[in-house]
């Protein structure tokens, strides 16, 4: 038999592969108001380094921290995610109140306010958003204003417990049901697993991708498991060389609609997107 493809081993490779051709565009959003906004394996990495510096340096984010990333599907949730297992903590995908407590909840602006002892980190959406534009709960952390405080190099994280959980189950446990824990009946990953989690399906594609907002009539995926599929998505594309153009759920929803064949053609064209993934 022959052996499962493998993606980049962790982050850090990832990212490696990610900036061999440093301004090449990576990641591209379509907002719902016609924002875009293109991040280049550059930037990304930038970002991520940053945010990694902020989790580990102001929130002591270590190998063992549980962060909750209760954030839609969007170009910042990518960052946040990459920069949380760079830091080697564990990732528990949607609302808090679905799993155990977390140590650190990342959670965007004008979302419910978090009971509990877990830090609090409040990430405004806007691409050009230098601080929330609103009051934040108490002692939460405004990520807009302070992600940019942080160094563009990574500072020092611990390294990764590769037999411990990446990416918790859907229904918020670390329990690991996969013969090689890549892939468990509750959907965790261990870090050493994110390699087959993330393996490429082909490479240098440039894949349009969008949620359906039918998944969540806010607009916004955060269910757990949804989310996981969302993101899993994403990071097989970048693994294989590949870039994004990603999707609103609400502009995704309308390019899907028969209707707007000629928009969403006029966009696939402009874009050079090789692959479409809509849900109809």
């Amino acid at each position: 038999m022959a052996p499962a493809p493998t993606g980049p081993a962790d982050v850090a490779a990832l990212l490696r592969l990610l900036t061999a051709d440093p301004g090449r565009p990576r990641l591209t959003w379509y907002g719902d108001d016609g924002e875009r906004v293109e991040l280049s394996g550059a930037v990304l990495e930038n970002w991520v380094n940053k945010t990694t510096n902020l989790l580990v340096e102001e929130l002591d984010a270590e190998p063992g921290t549980r962060v909750q990333v209760d954030l839609p599907a969007h170009w910042r949730t990518v960052l946040w995610v990459l920069a949380a297992w760079r830091a080697g903590t564990t990732i528990v995908l949607g609302d808090p109140a679905a799993g155990a407590d977390p140590d650190v909840v990342v959670t965007a602006a004008g979302g419910p306010v978090r009971a509990g002892s877990a830090a609090q980190v409040v990430v405004t959406l806007a691409a050009l958003a230098r601080r929330a534009d609103g009051p934040l709960p108490a002692g939460a952390l405004d990520a807009a204003a302070a992600v940019m405080t942080y160094g563009d190099q990574l500072g020092w994280t611990a390294p990764a417990d590769p037999t411990a959980p990446a990416l918790a189950g859907t229904d918020g446990t670390d329990g690991t049901d996969g013969t090689d824990g890549t892939d468990g009946t509750d959907g965790t990953v261990t870090h050493a697993g994110l390699a087959g989690w993330w393996a490429p399906r082909g490479e240098r594609a440039r894949v349009l991708l969008g949620p359906s907002s039918d998944d969540d009539p806010t607009g916004g995926v955060t269910d757990g498991a949804a989310l996981a599929t969302w993101l899993r998505a994403v990071l097989a594309t970048l693994a294989g060389d590949g870039s994004l153009v990603l999707l609103s759920p609400a502009r995704a929803t309308h390019l899907a609609r028969p209707e707007a064949a000629d928009e969403l053609a006029r966009l696939v064209a402009s874009e050079r997107v090789t692959e479409t993934r809509l849900t109809r």
